[in-house]
């Protein structure tokens, strides 16, 4: 029988990720005001660059260049896979004051980016993620003052300028609404791997 007087020992499992780096040295300050003067379109309550595919761009090339290899680090040290990852679709977004992101995962991808390339206004709005992202057949109430990696249901991240942030495209999460008086920049991006995944003798092989 566990009591309060009995020794016990809890281990965390199924850890998530989230890698955090600065990446000021890439980027200039041409290139960061060249990114805020992009074209943009609508986004249902923010707004997106009409280019998704910016890392294509020769102009973003030192930026580009950066952001493989950390994903290179991602996917070697934290991962632990012999494949590399590689972006896919790439945008500028922006958040004018009172303006947010709604709650979201990414399809279709593997792990997501998002680099603040400008300076992030004070407040910076932050980033929250969700434990879950879809209907829960129980819903529990903890008592605040008990709340821990095991049961909190959300966690949140404040980004810092120039900053670039991966976790899982799986992840639920949503930004925080600008309450500042200038307009919240990032870049972002998914990415997936190439090469082949699975085993050619378990059939599980696939060649990407």
């Amino acid at each position: 029988m566990v009591n309060a007087d009995n020794k016990y020992e809890v281990q965390p499992m199924f850890i998530e990720p989230l890698f955090r780096t600065n990446l000021a040295s890439a980027i200039s300050e041409e290139q960061i005001e060249y990114l805020k003067n992009i074209k943009m379109v609508g986004n249902q309550v923010n707004l997106i660059s009409e280019d998704l595919y910016i890392f294509e761009d020769p102009k973003l090339e030192s930026i580009k260049k950066a952001v493989q290899a950390t994903l290179d680090v991602y996917a070697s040290s934290i991962m632990g896979i012999k494949q590399k990852l590689h972006v896919t679709q790439s945008w500028v977004l922006r958040n004018d004051p009172g303006k947010g992101m709604h709650g979201h995962s990414h399809s279709n991808s593997i792990v997501y980016g998002s680099f603040y390339f400008a300076d992030l206004p004070k407040p910076s709005a932050k980033m929250i993620f969700h434990r879950h992202s879809g209907y829960q057949q129980l819903e529990f109430t903890y008592d605040p003052e008990k709340q821990n990696l095991y049961n909190t249901k959300i966690n949140v991240v404040e980004p810092e300028s120039q900053e670039l942030v991966l976790f899982s495209s799986r992840l639920q999460h949503y930004v925080e609404e600008n309450t500042s008086s200038l307009p919240r920049f990032s870049i972002a991006f998914n990415s997936f791997v190439r090469g082949k995944i699975g085993d050619f003798r378990d059939v599980s092989e696939l060649i990407l």
